[in-house]
């Protein structure tokens, strides 16, 4: 009688114990590289079962460290994790950033390293834009509201000593968007800070050679005064990055700087969780390069060189196989 009490118990319980944590992944707008990165890593994670996972399109690293803050519910099993840069998950943690004064986003961990996110400044070549002071006058996309991009944007342009105002007209559109309307010829040049290669530049460089025509990519010089002002803002956390022609079909290689981006999650998320999560990732880490180009940048040895290099802590699940791979004490 006492064991077949015992083995109605567990097979009460079994279903709790086999209930996977649910992971929704803030990931970013159609077009660029985040919303594809979060919906192939979903894929994997779910095929590999490691977790119940779920992609959101978002507006990008804010919203998603927002989400984060604000959604993850361990009583009910659900916890946001979220695709962001650097930069962005540095202020949102510091409470730097407006958004995040009142209540920084203290509970985000760090799981891995996912790939460098360019300064893109999108032209097209005749438009007479050639360097930064060139977009006086000019109709211009400074991104998303609020968006890293945006954020961005704005601390270039400061430092390149140009106003927003300075433009014939400002718009605010994402990746996808701002390419559809250069194209078309609605719009002068657009800032965008996405992987490489991001596939709306792709698609626009293709429309444009249809045209006759060809991207330019504004450059930045790594020895200017405009990177060195970006450099101090988020010391260590963005860097020179050079496009090589091939990507965008520009005529040149294209100097300027890089943000990371990084995958993070609730310190609430179980360890074995985030460990199972860690482990499904990159024992499928050729699928997710496949699925995504920018992912060739994704490895355990990024992720450890970013070890300690952000005041954000690493979260334990993501520790226990950093140092079972050898690549962290």
């Amino acid at each position: 009688m006492k064991r077949s009490l015992i083995l109605l118990a567990l097979l009460l319980l079994a279903p709790a114990l086999a209930q996977k944590p649910k992971v929704v992944i803030g990931t970013g707008s159609t077009g660029g590289v985040f919303f594809y990165y979060g919906t192939a890593l979903a894929d994997i994670l779910n095929k590999a079962g490691a977790v119940e996972a779920q992609p959101v399109q978002t507006g990008g690293s804010y919203d998603n460290l927002q989400l984060l803050r604000d959604r993850t519910n361990p009583q009910a099993n659900t916890y946001y994790c979220a695709l962001t840069t650097t930069d962005s998950a540095y202020v949102a943690y510091t409470g730097e950033e407006p958004r995040f004064k009142e209540r920084p986003a203290k509970n985000q961990r760090v799981l891995f390293y996912m790939y460098p996110s360019f300064i893109h400044i999108v032209t097209a070549e005749g438009s007479g834009i050639r360097v930064l002071q060139d977009l006086k006058g000019k109709r211009v996309s400074t991104g998303q509201p609020g968006s890293s991009t945006e954020n961005l944007a704005l601390l270039v342009l400061q430092a390149a000593g140009v106003k927003p105002e300075s433009f014939a007209k400002r718009e605010r559109l994402p990746v996808a968007e701002g390419a559809k309307a250069l194209s078309e010829g609605t719009l002068d040049a657009f800032f965008w800070v996405g992987g490489v290669p991001t596939s709306s530049i792709v698609e626009l460089s293709t429309d444009l050679a249809r045209k006759g025509k060809r991207v330019y990519l504004v450059p930045i010089d790594p020895k200017s005064t405009v990177a060195q002002v970006v450099e101090k803002r988020f010391p260590g956390l963005v860097e020179p990055y050079k496009v090589p022609k091939s990507v965008y079909n520009t005529r040149t290689d294209v100097p300027g700087l890089a943000t990371g981006n990084i995958l993070v999650c609730p310190d609430t998320l179980p360890a074995e969780a985030a460990y199972a999560l860690m482990k499904a990732t990159f024992e499928n880490l050729q699928a997710l390069r496949t699925a995504v180009a920018a992912a060739k940048d994704t490895s355990l040895e990024a992720t450890a060189r970013l070890y300690g290099k952000l005041p954000i802590p690493f979260h334990p699940g993501a520790e226990r196989y950093l140092k079972e791979r050898g690549l962290i004490r």
